[in-house]
């Protein structure tokens, strides 16, 4: 996966292997840094209730794909238990898009660090 701030916006663009778990035709997400309400590295929460649309779940191995939680769509890929990256999202497809990425928290900062200078 690779992430990049580019012209106000943040793009993550999959691989094709990452494309395939998830079931996603979109090969990118390009996300006004406006349109993020809140980005953190904290552990998500996951329930029982969550409905898998399209995707992939092997727990404690991977959560790819779109999810339906309560009122809310969000879209995983979480490869591991740790380095989590979660957009709380508005006038998007997705209300939140939960990642597990290397160096996260630089990520978190610089998206944050960003979205201030805006």
């Amino acid at each position: 996966m690779n992430i990049s701030i580019v012209d106000k916006k943040l793009c993550i663009e999959m691989e094709w292997f990452e494309q395939l778990w998830a079931v996603s035709l979109s090969k990118t997400f390009v996300i006004p840094l406006d349109h993020i309400e809140r980005v953190s590295t904290e552990k998500p929460t996951s329930t029982w209730t969550e409905i898998r649309a399209l995707g992939t779940s092997i727990p404690g191995v991977i959560k790819a794909g779109t999810y339906y939680t309560g009122n809310s769509k969000e879209f995983w890929y979480a490869t591991r238990d740790k380095d989590y990256l979660v957009l709380d999202l508005s006038d998007e497809l997705y209300q939140k898009i939960v990642l597990t990425v290397d160096l996260n928290q630089s990520w978190a900062e610089s998206i944050a660090q960003k979205k201030m200078m805006d």
